[in-house]
């Protein structure tokens, strides 16, 4: 009898279920935090014991509204993206330009040898220079139709922007948002280092595009060896249902061109807002709202086709907002039942060994551990690097090499499934979690020898 894979949801339960457990068995516990340059960081030498707070059944079964709360950000950016890219959609111009890049890449071999590596490049650069990771789930409505319109399937579109991102955002060498802050934290100039923290990105980056150029070569000459196989031949027929009878060119109109040009300035704007003037979530939305308006009336797009195609684009985003909602509820539960704190302080004296290397190679794989409860590079900064740049100093690990922990770290979020970007992703996508976690496993075994690899040369040569 075959294995079936439980659902999403089936499976975020029963993680929810197995931390709501956990609550009842881990002491509560908890480090002081201090004010330091308008950050609140914690005290390494503080740690105690506090009264725990086991969570029950009452306590699961309201994780996940309270996940919907704290993610209402970004759900609410999902289901905006997600609107005004039906909007786009529904002016068949990305359509058209899909069939444009198919053809272009059918006869040309320098098309076909460029997509993956020069795309994925790009986005791990904007994961190494301004911290892009919720800004590639918008993408993922562009390169899944694309890989399939070019014979590759749903897995290679999700990757190119995902798993682009996500090597840059673990290897960065100028984000302000991991190597920035746990640098200004560990009392290490920011940004320095950058020398080493190049190669670092461009050996992520490079394993990265050579392993996806594999598995697309392989798809692309037998397509059954995907796991999404039967899901991409679902969506291939629904992507010819949805094509307008008798309505959509084989070329490219002017005002197919005028609307891709005003979805070009929007996603420059946004890496411009992005890198100059520290937009977020919010700011990202009103951009994609005000585009989906501006090509609504370019595309010629009635207020009522206008209305309809961004419902419907919302519309099928909220299986994804609930996901995203669920898995928030996993951290919740575990930080209102104050073990977060306890589990740090466990995995302490692990750290300690005979020789650096060992040492930088524990903290890489402790801080592997905390990114499944925390996933954001800013707070996972202010959690660890207040107790692991002092402990580096202890092991005889220099506070660079540190900080190149807890960076590489971050190289195990798209294998996650209490990470709400990935399992955003992968519900956007319509792909199981279990599915892309057996996919990525080789990927992710790749990662890890290579973060244990390049935390060598740092200790050898004392690094900072």
């Amino acid at each position: 009898m075959r294995l079936r894979m439980p659902n999403t949801f089936v499976l975020l339960f029963a993680i929810l279920a197995l931390i709501a457990l956990a609550t009842w068995l881990v002491p509560g516990g908890k480090y002081e935090t201090h004010l330091m340059n308008g950050k609140q960081l914690v005290d390494p030498a503080s740690f105690h014991y506090v009264a725990s707070s086991p969570q029950g059944l009452v306590a699961l079964m309201k994780a996940p509204i309270k996940g919907f709360v704290e993610a209402a950000q970004i759900i609410g950016f999902v289901l905006v993206v997600g609107g005004a890219f039906a909007v786009v959609q529904r002016t068949d111009a990305i359509d058209t330009g899909i069939r444009s890049v198919a053809r272009m890449h059918e006869h040309s071999a320098l098309a076909r040898a460029a997509l993956i590596p020069v795309f994925v490049t790009l986005f791990s650069l904007g994961g190494a220079t301004f911290g892009m990771s919720e800004e590639a789930i918008p993408f993922v409505l562009i390169f899944v139709p694309l890989a399939l319109a070019l014979g590759y399937d749903t897995i290679v579109g999700v990757s190119i922007p995902f798993l682009g991102s996500q090597a840059g955002f673990g290897a960065a060498f100028l984000n302000p948002f991991n190597v920035g802050i746990a640098q200004g934290i560990a009392g290490v100039p920011v940004f320095s280092g950058i020398g080493y923290r190049l190669i670092v990105w461009a050996a992520a980056t490079f394993v990265t595009i050579v392993f996806l150029m594999w598995y697309a070569a392989r798809v692309k000459h037998t397509p059954t060896l995907s796991p999404t196989y039967v899901l991409d031949q679902a969506r291939r027929r629904e992507q010819a249902a949805a094509a307008p009878s008798g309505q959509t060119s084989e070329r490219m109109t002017g005002r197919h061109k005028a609307v891709l040009a005003i979805f070009a300035l929007a996603l420059g704007s946004m890496v411009i807002g992005v890198v100059k003037f520290d937009w977020y979530i919010d700011e990202i939305a009103a951009l994609f709202l005000s585009m989906a308006i501006v090509v609504g009336i370019v595309g010629r797009l009635g207020p009522d086709d206008w209305v309809a195609a961004f419902m419907q684009g919302a519309k099928d985003l909220a299986p994804t907002a609930l996901v995203i909602a669920v898995a928030r509820g996993t951290m919740i539960l575990a930080r209102d039942a104050h073990i977060v704190d306890t589990m740090l302080h466990g995995l302490m004296p692990l750290v300690q060994s005979s020789h650096p290397v060992f040492a930088a190679q524990k903290m890489y794989l402790i801080q592997s551990v905390i990114n499944f409860f925390i996933h954001s590079g800013t707070g996972q900064a202010a959690l660890t690097m207040p107790i692991m740049a002092p402990l580096a100093d202890l092991v005889g690990v220099t506070r660079q090499t540190a900080i190149l922990a807890f960076q590489l770290g971050e190289l195990s979020t798209p294998m996650i499934p209490t990470s709400g970007i990935t399992v955003g992703v992968l519900a956007l996508a319509r792909v199981p979690w279990l599915t892309w976690a057996r996919w990525m496993i080789p990927l992710q075994l790749i990662y890890l020898v290579l973060a244990l690899a390049l935390l060598v040369p740092p200790c050898l040569m004392q690094w900072g």
